[in-house]
């Protein structure tokens, strides 16, 4: 595994860390793709796409053979590993529905103190739709966050609670940013972890939610 050389890196290193050998893992669009750039040593993992994919290996190269009727969820070509599979929408959903996916990994406009999240649209703007994202929020085991801590305009991205179009209520178990690993809980955001070049105090001051702070808080490891 290789070390990550940005935030964006740093923060798909990390999320990485959560998987266990053998999971089911959907990683939305983005910068959660990058997670299979940091898997830790000794552990593999099959890629879900809710349209329809279990065993996606990438993008192919140049020179790769692959069919050209398997996509991502983006609709972007992609390789399919050895003992993958392809299904229609109705067993996708099924086995989404049924909790069958161990990790759902995407990114958020906002998530609030309680889980809830907000990717999907910005109110007054123009939105392709939901897309799976609802029921992999809902079915998921295991769901995680990547973002930035805040946003361009330096507004935080983790709030105490969003009025934004709810892509799933109180779903949300871990957000990870370039500033921290905070874990959502029934009485409320814990924080975890801290990167190594920031502070409890900066953390605090970039959230909207009240955090939980526990005596230890530990370092983020790569």
């Amino acid at each position: 595994m290789r070390k990550p050389t940005n935030e964006r890196e740093m923060i798909a290193c990390r999320t990485a860390q959560f998987f266990q050998d053998g999971n089911i893992v959907n990683l939305g669009i983005g910068m959660p793709t990058q997670c299979l750039d940091f898997l830790p040593d000794g552990v593999d993992v099959w890629v879900d796409t809710e349209n329809g994919a279990i065993g996606l290996a990438g993008a192919p190269g140049e020179g790769d053979e692959f069919p050209v009727d398997i996509v991502d969820a983006g609709g972007n070509p992609s390789k399919l590993r050895v003992g993958g599979c392809c299904f229609d929408s109705f067993t996708s959903f099924g086995y989404i529905r049924g909790g069958h996916v161990d990790i759902t990994v995407l990114g958020a406009y906002e998530v609030d103190g309680e889980g809830s999240l907000a990717n999907w649209m910005i109110p007054g703007k123009a939105a392709a739709g939901m897309g799976g994202a609802m029921d992999l929020v809902s079915g998921s085991k295991i769901t995680i966050v990547m973002t930035m801590h805040c946003d361009k305009k330096g507004n935080p991205k983790i709030v105490q609670k969003t009025d934004m179009p709810l892509t799933g209520w109180k779903v949300v178990d871990y957000v990870v940013t370039e500033l921290a690993v905070i874990h959502i809980t029934p009485e409320g955001p814990v924080l975890e972890e801290i990167a190594e070049n920031t502070t409890v105090e900066e953390v605090v001051a970039k959230t909207g939610a009240k955090l939980i702070i526990p005596d230890n808080v530990k370092v983020m490891s790569f």
